[in-house]
């Protein structure tokens, strides 16, 4: 069908909604159940064997672009067998078969290519609703707005191929910062030059209030999976309302220039728990943890971020919270949460609250940079929380920038007019707490999976760990975190080498943590604690050692309320859980990045851990 020159194509809708349950080419006749994909992508029990890939492993395709580069990767080559009927299952990548499953209604605009070319695929979209924007006879394709929700009925078709019609930026595109932080924690050396990208980071799921997805900071949405809406509490404003996701994200993961975040080039999955007045419950993080685990591997979820803690203190192995962000590290996927900003200078206030109590996953205290590019004047922001969890674990694990931060703001959000004297510039405010100590870890973490996918959590945690930068004061765990020397390691510890023995099958699949033989185990031998959390080689102390606190974990002066008091969360109610209480601190200015001074303090950080190699180089 050939319209005329600059005219669009609409072809009438003749189809009725279909049900969600997927029986087409890529996921196989039934359902999807698991992880289990028997396809001819992945081909049976989840294995690649196809032309892309070849028989049981990778074959790599190089190809040169000299002046642009595609923000979404093509999922796949089209065959080519001249007919428009051939056998070939029809390929639809997989991020827009997972938005039409979140929003069955929402336009996508789409390239479909056809083995029997460009009047082929017009023909197959036929009856769909679907506008045909172009004829791309050079590829045998043609570009389309259409329904998610249609995606369902391209499926049944053979020999298509279908992705995004992603936007595209110039390669000389270069990420930078007028802030000190990237620069100090070593993660602008992750970024990658026009010459030499960074690769691809994995996508970051951000448990929150949501973001903005159509502003700079995500390359306008290009970047941003679609909202994954699970909030119960109201109001709750479409997009972010509150506006603690989208800053929290752009800690993250921004790209707008001047403000780049810790991993500019990871995708983004919201995930949208709180309500406007940055409260949420904890059944819905629990769900938000089951939605990222089982959309894991279709989205390519490596990283989670909770800048947000629960009402009520638990020992870890009763919480049902920490029972499910464990459930996503032993599933593959690296869990990093705040510490909390109910610290004191005066003492450690321990660290109560799910999920930083949980001793899987990393929890990040707040660095302040004070004013200089050395570690000299770096200190523990005053209001950090540190000390031990109920159950004797030291926390946090490591420090991040997280004092006077300038991030990405809705306008419109409460945040900005609850806070309008820390509006930096439209859209941008300035903000302490460790809700931004812990995405800068998580944008870490991202580089980290970018350069070693088969890593797990617990070797991406011992990286971390192994080469963070000790800092000396009581609260910074094992020291800052230093992402020059993280990117050179090649075979990273385990830091939960002493949880192992207790990890066991779980009855309702996968892994789970046995309490019973834990708590057994340390009853009856004392030592446990300090054998298994007090290595030195971790940093200059241990991070198990005295200098947490004069006091035992289990007494009374951990905090000068109890413990239960509701003085530990801005909700009583025990089902409530709430962003990681936001510092809008007044009289300081965000550390500013001297080109010069970042590049030579980035430099003298470049040495490698002794006992370790570099196997991805990084070239300042």
């Amino acid at each position: 069908m050939r319209g005329r020159k600059g005219e669009r194509q609409t072809v009438k809708d003749s189809n009725s909604p279909r049900s969600e349950t997927r029986g087409n080419a890529l996921w196989g006749s039934t359902s999807r159940s698991g992880d289990v994909r028997s396809n001819a992508m992945w081909g049976r029990s989840g294995r690649r064997a196809n032309a892309l890939w070849g028989r049981g492993g990778r074959g790599l395709v190089l190809g040169i672009v000299a002046a642009l580069t595609i923000a979404v990767p093509l999922g796949a080559t089209a065959s080519t067998n001249g007919k428009g009927s051939g056998g070939n299952p029809t390929f639809i990548a997989p991020g827009l078969l997972a938005g039409a499953k979140n929003n069955p209604n929402q336009k996508l605009h789409v390239i479909i290519q056809s083995s029997g070319g460009a009047a082929d695929a017009t023909n197959k979209v036929r009856g769909l609703g679907a506008t045909v924007r172009k004829q791309l006879n050079l590829i045998g394709a043609v570009a389309v707005d259409i329904t998610a929700g249609k995606l369902a009925s391209l499926s049944k078709q053979t020999g298509l191929t279908v992705t995004a019609d992603a936007p595209v930026k110039l390669s000389g595109t270069i990420n930078y910062s007028t802030q000190l932080w990237p620069y100090s924690s070593g993660v602008a050396l992750g970024w990658g030059y026009p010459l030499a990208p960074a690769p691809q980071a994995p996508t970051i799921a951000i448990v929150d209030s949501g973001i903005q997805a159509n502003r700079a900071d995500f390359d306008n949405g290009a970047r941003v999976l679609p909202q994954v809406n699970l909030a119960s509490l109201t109001p709750n404003s479409p997009g972010d309302g509150r506006g603690h996701g989208t800053f929290v994200a752009a800690v993250a993961a921004g790209s707008a220039p001047g403000y780049a975040g810790a991993a500019p080039n990871a995708r983004i999955l919201p995930i949208d728990v709180m309500d406007d007045t940055g409260k949420a419950l904890t059944s819905d993080v629990i769900a938000a943890c089951q939605y990222i685990l089982q959309n894991k591997y279709n989205l390519n979820i490596k990283v989670a971020n909770f800048s947000l803690h629960s009402g009520a203190q638990n020992h870890f192995y009763n919480d049902p919270l920490d029972k499910a962000v464990e459930k996503l590290w032993f599933g593959g996927v690296f869990v990093v949460a705040a510490a909390g900003n109910y610290g004191s200078a005066s003492g450690p206030s321990g660290v109560l609250n799910a999920p930083g109590n949980d001793p899987f996953v990393m929890t990040v205290g707040a660095l302040d940079l004070g004013s200089s590019f050395g570690r000299s004047d770096d200190s523990i922001a005053p209001w950090s929380a540190w000390g031990y969890t109920e159950d004797g674990f030291a926390k946090p694990e490591i420090s991040a920038p997280g004092r006077y931060i300038v991030a990405a703001v809705p306008s419109t959000a409460t945040l900005t007019s609850q806070r309008p004297d820390h509006v930096v510039a439209p859209g941008y405010m300035q903000l302490s707490g460790t809700s931004f100590s812990s995405p800068v870890v998580a944008g870490a973490a991202a580089q980290l999976f970018a350069r070693h996918p088969s890593w797990t959590p617990d070797q991406i945690k011992g990286a971390l760990m192994l080469t963070a930068a000790p800092l000396g004061t009581n609260g910074s765990g094992v020291g800052e975190l230093n992402q020059a020397r993280a990117l050179g390691v090649s075979s990273p510890p385990n830091p939960n080498s002493g949880l192992v023995p207790f990890e066991a099958g779980d009855p309702v699949g996968g892994l789970m943590f046995n309490a019973t033989s834990w708590l057994s185990t340390v009853s009856s031998n004392a030592s446990w604690t300090d054998a298994s959390w007090g290595d030195a080689s971790w940093g200059d102390a241990s991070w198990a050692a005295a200098s947490w606190g004069d006091a035992s974990w289990s007494d009374a002066s951990w905090a000068d309320a109890s413990w239960a008091d509701a003085s530990w969360a801005d909700a009583s109610w025990a089902d409530t859980s709430s962003e990681d209480g936001v510092e809008g601190e007044s009289g300081g200015v965000a550390p500013a990045m001297d080109a010069a001074a970042a590049a030579a303090l980035q430099a003298s950080s470049l040495a490698l851990p002794a006992g370790q190699e570099a196997v991805d180089p990084i070239v300042p």
